[in-house]
């Protein structure tokens, strides 16, 4: 997949990942919208090493379907 910088709007961006985790089972406590000096991103924030762990796993499941 091309790397692409849109406009889509980081806080709608969050939400989605937030709830796409939350499916899986996974919570990333520091998940926010960094609204710094006119790059609207999405901070992953910091995780446990067992939640890293989970989300790479879940990650290879979709890859391999």
């Amino acid at each position: 997949m091309p790397t692409q910088h849109d406009e889509t709007d980081p806080f709608a961006a969050t939400e989605q990942l937030r709830a796409a985790l939350t499916r899986a089972g996974i919570v990333f406590p520091s998940l926010g919208t960094d609204y710094g000096p006119s790059l609207g991103l999405v901070n992953l924030g910091r995780v446990h090493p067992d939640v890293a762990v989970r989300l790479a796993l879940r990650l290879d499941k979709g890859n391999d379907a």
